[in-house]
């Protein structure tokens, strides 16, 4: 027997019609896309998040790569250490501020991102084409827009 679908809660929206439900999806849409290429690869999201991270604007302090990577600073040091034993960045202490890492690619990271960045091309190419590309720049001004506005207006 099934069971009858129970009504939301007075006043609460229909689970389908959540924004973070909806935005949770198209996440999961969109990395289904990367997963098979970061697995042959060899990395994990979060890793490669932060290799894309040092490789974009790279060297920067520990606390600027957990924000750019969105990890939190106990996920940073696990995955950093991780990174740093297969040699593929490198943490120095700040000359100017002991208390702050410095992070960076090493040229074996840099070769390995180098050598990985053409297959996480193809799969945005293959995003836009499926999604098409007009469609996709506005949904990446439409999320920046929502960013920045939910950030300007974020309970304190």
């Amino acid at each position: 027997m099934a069971k009858a679908r129970m009504a939301p809660a007075p006043g609460l929206r229909d689970f389908r019609h959540s924004l973070p439900m909806e935005l949770l999806k198209a996440r999961e849409a969109a990395m289904a896309r990367f997963r098979p290429l970061l697995k042959a690869w060899g990395f994990t999201e979060q890793q490669w998040r932060v290799i894309r991270a040092l490789a974009d604007s790279e060297p920067m302090d520990a606390r600027q790569l957990a924000s750019r990577s969105l990890l939190l600073a106990p996920s940073l040091t696990r995955i950093l250490r991780h990174l740093e034993n297969e040699g593929m960045v490198r943490r120095s202490v700040d000359g100017s501020d002991q208390r702050r890492q410095i992070v960076s690619l090493t040229d074996s990271g840099r070769q390995r991102f180098e050598a990985a960045a053409p297959d996480s091309e193809a799969a945005y190419a293959r995003i836009e084409s499926d999604f098409g590309r007009e469609r996709l720049e506005r949904l990446y001004r439409l999320l920046a827009e929502f960013h920045s506005r939910m950030e300007k207006t974020k309970p304190q």
